[in-house]
């Protein structure tokens, strides 16, 4: 008896999946986006239900691609199926997007653009075809999506929202970059649904027992209740003996390919096995490497191949495992021999990475020619962004190379890629091998490098800073800049997650000792030799280097600002420049945003939210705060919630700042996240003191304090001294002030010579306090950071009200109160009108008055700012990574918001005196 698995079989019993999936469509049709992860084990009847989707797409625009098992290698291979009817378009996107497609679809030669970036292309891409017709996206076996692919389609299907395109994807089951997203689990079929499956395809009455454990074994798979009754007969179904069983479901199933396989003559089997091995699908390709080989069309054509592979427009087989099988099934001598006719036959020209990948699975042994082949596969695919795909084909290569040295080269090679794409195991792996087959001390330097970089990729706290310093003294000999760079991602490593200073010590001695660069300083040797004096010889020593630094880091370069930024851009804050702290992290973010850096551009942002936060923007740094975490939410990369911990502190917002901050403690402390835990405390420091309970801000304060870092640990100093001067600790106030004074003394700025005479005069005598919180007054009143200079009225006007000189003091006061107010510092607010009331004067609970446009979130206040400066949609979405037509409804949900009908009357709605 023969049994065809047809499509419409993986449909029996799916009413509810299909209804749902009718649903889905329906939707997209009304204007909205639709995401969904149909996933389950083969066999279950996915293809099926997404081929019902298609079919059920009349009137849309419907994209297609299938992840291929042996194309995951390729980078963009997946995406590019995906795109390739959209690509006629790609003229009317913004130059970046469209340059950053062209270059990873090979269309031009360019600088490898961020994968996110080329996520926003193809966003862009969808919501203008969405213009025309609602668009359907289906991916099947998206499990062997590249994960180049898998990256970018994770990240468009998270920023999907106001645009008719659903995007749908057939998985065995949810990859990392498809975590979170809406799904649909298909599971086996019901006994009723699948005893009528089974009695379709065995024509032959069946005991009722018999059918129930046939059911039971494949779970209700229908692919499974089909191929499995391939095998019964009358006679071994008769009282349920001679039945096969189950076992693991797919390989069983599997297993009854292989069966089927095995009885088809010598040169079907030979078709079908250069089918299983060529990828694409084409059938002239398929043919010319059948031809090679001997067979032809009328010799291996048959009804049984029928059932298995169709060659129509594109070679299709009627399952993924009938593919896998016919592989498996293979000796490796024909695989070999398929994999080299494909080779001979794709044009090198055209497509010279899947020519290269069946020469490697050709050769039986080391091969020189083809290691080559496929290194220049590696160099293309880095050149198109692909660093997955360029780390498997140096993989490939290391393994079929002969000289050992040559061998170690492009080990160390495959290991850099592998890490920069993410893969540790694999980069670790390529390392051990590059330091057992290197020769010479230059290549296992750079072994030793990749290394290091690996254990502060992974997180490994205390153990990643002096590896990168052994790297950076190995490699020092050979290559002076690329020393000096990782001399300070070392000191980068130990001054952010190292929990002591023994590390930071070593270091910065390491860099003391470099000799002077040739010529004229480079911002990165202003900044090496700044910081290392900064540890060495302190502040006073650092500051003058430090702040040469601080004058070009604002007109860095952009590729130093991606490379080593990170670390830099802290001399700012080292000499207490809050100016030019606030300039470098604004154009630092703009050009991570302009890369398309979103890994890099949390980082910023979480920078540019402190100092926004410091001037009492808090919409500003609400904004920036939302920015962050729909990044953080895009890349699927946690990072703590840096500028929202600070902003609900200073906000005075209990409840939403002590759970934000205990959560943050525990999971940051758990990830690795020592700075998440440090700008925890920092922010518990500043809510507790703004309450007045300030028993509880001295051992948040403390926790801040003793860490080796040198800003957070420097600007929880004066929380610090403020919390136990007044309750007593002199101690701890003056042990706070003294290192408080030895950071900011060297630094003639408002900033901190401000901060530091409001802290000094906490702890001094009647005539030098009211003089030092004068200064204070007049310092901080110089810079733009108006929390601060409010808190120096505070404490000025509590001082004088202790000393009984009611009247100063309630003007010192009032003004306190007034700005607390007008800021938003509720919790400081209240301290100030209790103190207030404590002079005799009555005053009122107030808040900040409600602004226009204060009901907008802040994404959405985000975009009505950058539209009332005149940007148009599509400016704004490269901006914030969102397509033109999801800013479109936005901007009607803030027309609606601010009772507005048109863009030029933002100006108004938002004055820019905000």
């Amino acid at each position: 008896m023969t049994v065809v698995f047809r499509r419409d079989a993986g449909l029996v019993g799916r009413e509810s999946e299909l209804a749902f999936l009718d649903q889905t469509i329906a939707a997209v049709r009304t204007g909205e986006s639709r995401v969904l992860v149909v996933h389950g084990p083969p066999g279950i009847g996915k293809s099926a239900l997404l081929e019902h989707v298609e079919s059920a797409a009349t009137g849309m625009r419907v994209l297609r691609a299938v992840g291929v098992e042996s194309e995951m290698e390729l980078a963009f291979a997946t995406l590019h199926q995906l795109c390739v009817p959209l690509l006629d378009s790609l003229k009317d996107l913004p130059a970046p997007q469209r340059e950053a497609l062209q270059t990873v679809f090979g269309m031009r030669a360019g600088t490898p653009p961020e994968k996110f970036l080329v996520g926003l292309a193809v966003l862009s891409l969808l919501s203008d075809a969405s213009e025309s017709s609602p668009v359907l996206c289906v991916i099947d076996d998206a499990q062997w999506m590249d994960r180049a692919s898998a990256q970018v389609v994770g990240f468009v299907a998270r920023r999907l929202l106001a645009e008719s395109v659903a995007l749908v994807f057939g998985a065995r089951e949810r990859g990392q970059d498809l975590l979170g997203l809406p799904e649909l689990e298909v599971t086996g079929l019901g006994k009723a649904d699948a005893g009528t499956l089974l009695k379709a395809a065995f024509h032959a009455p069946l005991d009722e027992h018999v059918r129930d454990r046939i059911v039971a074994e494949t779970r209700g798979n229908p692919l499974a209740l089909l191929e499995l009754s391939r095998e019964l007969t009358a006679t071994r179904v008769a009282g349920g003996f001679g039945l096969p069983h189950a076992g693991t479901l797919p390989g069983r199933i599997e297993q009854s390919f292989v069966t089927r396989i095995e009885e088809l003559p010598p040169q079907s089997r030979l078709l079908l096995l250069v089918a299983a091995a060529e990828p694409v699908g084409d059938p002239t390709l398929v043919w010319r490497a059948a031809e090679r080989l001997g067979v032809t069309p009328p010799t291996a054509l048959n009804d049984e191949i029928d059932e298995l592979v169709s060659f129509e427009v594109r070679v299709i087989f009627r399952h993924p495992l009938v593919r896998s099988a016919v592989y498996q099934a293979a000796d490796d001598e024909d695989r070999r021999a398929v994999h080299l006719a494909l080779a001979r036959v794709t044009d090198p020209r055209v497509d010279p990475d899947r020519r290269a990948w069946h020469l490697a699975s050709a050769a039986a042994g080391p091969d020189e020619d083809v290691a080559a082949e496929l290194e220049r596969s590696a160099e293309r695919a880095q050149a198109r962004g692909g660093l997955a795909a360029a780390a498997a084909f140096l993989q490939r290569s290391v393994a079929l190379t002969v000289d050992p040295a040559r061998r170690a080269e492009r080990a160390v090679a495959a290991a850099d890629a592998s890490l920069r794409a993410g893969d540790l195991a694999a980069a670790r792996a390529s390392v051990d091998a590059a330091e057992r087959d290197a020769r010479d001390e230059f290549l296992r330097a750079r072994a030793h490098l990749v290394r290091s970089q690996i254990a502060f990729s992974a997180g490994l706290g205390n153990e990643a800073p002096p590896m990168l310093l052994a790297a950076a003294q190995r490699i020092e000999p050979f290559d002076a800049d690329l020393a000096r760079e990782t001399y300070l991602q070392a000191w980068g490593a130990a001054a952010l997650i190292a929990a002591d200073g023994e590390s930071l010590m070593a270091i910065s001695q390491a860099i003391r000792d470099l000799p002077p660069p040739d010529g004229t300083p480079r911002p990165i040797d202003l900044v090496l030799t700044g910081y290392g004096l900064l540890v060495t010889d302190g502040r006073s020593a650092a500051v003058p280097v430090l702040q040469r630094a601080t004058a070009v880091l604002s007109d860095l370069p952009a590729q130093d600002v991606l490379r080593w930024g990170w670390v830099g851009n802290g001399a700012n804050a080292a000499v207490w420049d809050d100016e030019a702290m606030r300039q470098t992290y604004v154009r630092a973010a703009e050009v991570a945003r302009g890369a398309g850096a979103l890994t890099l551009l949390p980082i910023y942002l979480a920078s540019l939210g402190i100092a926004t936060t410091w001037t009492g923007d808090f919409a500003g740094a609400a904004t920036i705060a939302a920015e962050a975490e729909a990044v953080s939410a895009a890349t699927g990369v946690p990072i703590a919630p840096h500028t929202k911990l600070l902003l609900t502190a200073m906000q005075g917002k209990e409840t939403e700042a002590t759970e934000l901050i205990a959560t943050t403690i525990e999971w940051a402390g758990q990830d690795g996240q020592l700075m998440g835990v440090t700008t925890a405390n920092w922010a518990a420091a500043v809510l507790y003191n703004g309450l007045a309970r300030y028993e509880q801000a001295i051992p948040a304060a403390q926790v801040s304090a003793r860490i080796a870092e040198l800003w957070v640990s420097v600007w929880v100093l004066p929380e610090l001294i403020e919390a136990a001067a007044r309750v007593g600790e002199d101690g701890i106030a003056r042990g706070a002030l003294d290192r408080l004074a030895e950071a900011a003394e060297p630094c003639d700025t408002d900033w901190a010579q401000g901060i530091l005479r409001r802290s000094q005069a906490l702890l001094s005598d009647e005539i030098a306090a009211e003089r030092l919180y004068s200064e204070a007054v007049e310092r901080l009143g110089r810079t733009k950071l108006r929390p601060e200079l409010a808190r120096a009225h505070l404490l000025y006007g509590e001082w004088l009200r202790r000393q009984s000189r009611r009247v100063d003091a309630r003007e010192q006061l009032r003004t306190a109160f007034d700005m607390f107010v007008s800021i938003g510092m509720d919790a400081f607010a209240e301290r100030a009108r209790r103190e207030l009331l404590a002079t005799g004067e009555k005053v009122q609970k107030r808040t900040v008055d409600q602004a226009a446009g204060d009901d907008l979130t802040p994404q959405e206040r985000q975009i009505a700012l950058l539209v009332r400066e005149g940007l148009s949609n599509p400016e704004v979405g490269a901006q914030l990574f969102l397509s033109p037509r999801t800013v479109e409804w936005h901007l009607g949900k803030i027309f609606t918001k601010l009772s507005i009908t048109s863009r030029r009357q933002l100006g108004d709605a938002l004055p820019r005196d905000e």
